[in-house]
């Protein structure tokens, strides 16, 4: 809600307790004056004389408000005996979605990924002109420089990047690794150079937070990037306190991040080169893993105040795990059979053959790739009962062998 100076010090009173009043802004000739009335409410966001500044404001806490009321995809490692240890039980996907970002991270990126996300997305909002113009402006002018610009401008990268996190959208996540990679890039040129208290609003259903509750001295990790700010009174002004109505918890999480251990998951001040610059916004890399130090009421009961400090992939519960899935994956950069084979253990066979048949497309026929990957084929055919197909891929993998080994004149009894 916009009102005038002295509109606002007669109404503000009257309307700040409806639920339905989320924000007000003022927008008057006298800030200094008005001001003094309007920091005793808590919905008043901010007191403006400036047409612009107003558009910003309204466009920077809009930004905000809708990162709070997300719902936040986290995986939880437990040390509890009681929960599943498997492939894709609880510490499965704690683990696996650490090793997913790292391949892809480590994936070379072509044109044709690029193209292919471009064509998604304005299939997505084809019926949006202003959507399909900011696609248009992305296609022509984005940079790696400006990537966090991108992340924080209200437009189709952010919405639907944050959305293929959240969603664990595996292939539209791979086709955004290159602006993922410039993202990492960027915290880690700018990475914060001192320990810093942050904070960060959350709504939070019953069913998200029970589990934290249950979490005291465990591990998270976020699956999106994490915003966060400085400002704790900020933070908080962004919990509709007033709305008792609500299905939905306040949280707000008080986080101790020292860079010392932010060795693969960077996070910085990204205000510089936001979109919303002067916002003190700490950004970590996403993955990032956080210890659940405290999780209790508000002296007041209106807010859940979760504690957490920022933690290496070191730490001791990971650190052999983590090593021991790392060696297998190896160092340096990986292939789309790499990240087949990582999918294929995640239990995840239609991603890990569209990725393999993927690469055979890449390769030219004399490759001694194509062998290997016939033969993956061949396997995730015949681990999901296909055995006619796997068998069709391993007669495959025979046929190219023996064509490269004619071509180069060598025994075709070296296939066996």
């Amino acid at each position: 809600m916009i009102v005038s100076g002295q509109a606002g010090q007669e109404i503000v009173p009257s309307i700040h307790k409806f639920r339905q009043v989320v924000s007000i802004y003022v927008y008057c000739m006298d800030k200094k004056k008005h001001e003094q009335w309007a920091r005793t409410f808590a919905k008043v966001k901010a007191v403006v004389v400036g047409l612009d500044e107003l558009v910003f404001r309204i466009g920077a806490d809009h930004r905000i408000q809708k990162i709070v009321e997300e719902p936040l995809s986290i995986n939880i490692f437990t040390t509890s005996t009681s929960v599943g240890t498997s492939t894709m039980g609880i510490n499965g996907q704690f683990v696996y979605s650490q090793l997913l970002i790292d391949c892809l991270l480590r994936l070379k990126y072509v044109e044709a990924d690029k193209q292919e996300l471009i064509r998604l997305c304005k299939q997505k909002y084809e019926n949006d002109i202003g959507e399909l113009h900011n696609l248009h402006e992305f296609e022509k002018k984005y940079s790696a420089n400006k990537a966090l610009w991108w992340y924080t401008i209200e437009s189709f990268f952010y919405k639907t990047l944050n959305e293929a996190l959240r969603m664990q959208d595996i292939h539209l996540i791979f086709l955004f690794r290159a602006f993922i990679f410039d993202i990492y890039n960027r915290l880690k040129e700018n990475q914060a150079k001192k320990a810093l208290r942050v904070y960060r609003s959350q709504r939070m259903s019953s069913n998200e937070l029970e589990p934290l509750k249950q979490c005291h001295g465990q591990l998270i990790s976020v699956n999106s990037f994490f915003s966060t700010s400085t400002n704790k009174q900020k933070a908080l002004s962004f919990l509709n306190l007033s709305d008792t109505t609500s299905n939905f918890e306040s949280v707000l999480f008080e986080i101790d991040a020292d860079p010392l251990v932010a060795i693969t998951r960077p996070f910085a001040d990204i205000s510089p080169h936001s979109a919303y610059p002067g916002e003190a916004e700490i950004l970590f890399m996403l993955g990032s893993i956080f210890r659940l130090k405290s999780i209790e009421r508000s002296s007041d009961s209106h807010i859940w105040i979760i504690g957490m400090t920022l933690c290496s992939d070191n730490e001791h519960e990971l650190k052999h795990v983590l090593m021991d899935m790392k060696q297998k994956l190896g160092s340096g950069e990986t292939n789309l059979r790499t990240l087949g084979k990582l999918l294929s253990e995640m239990n995840k066979s239609d991603l890990a053959e569209k990725y393999f048949i993927r690469l055979t497309e890449q390769l030219s026929l004399n490759d001694s790739l194509l062998d290997d990957l016939y033969e993956d084929l061949g396997k995730i055919a015949a681990q999901t009962g296909n055995l006619d197909k796997g068998m069709e891929w391993r007669k495959k993998a025979i046929v190219v062998k023996k064509q490269r080994l004619l071509a180069g004149k060598q025994p075709f009894y070296s296939v066996y």
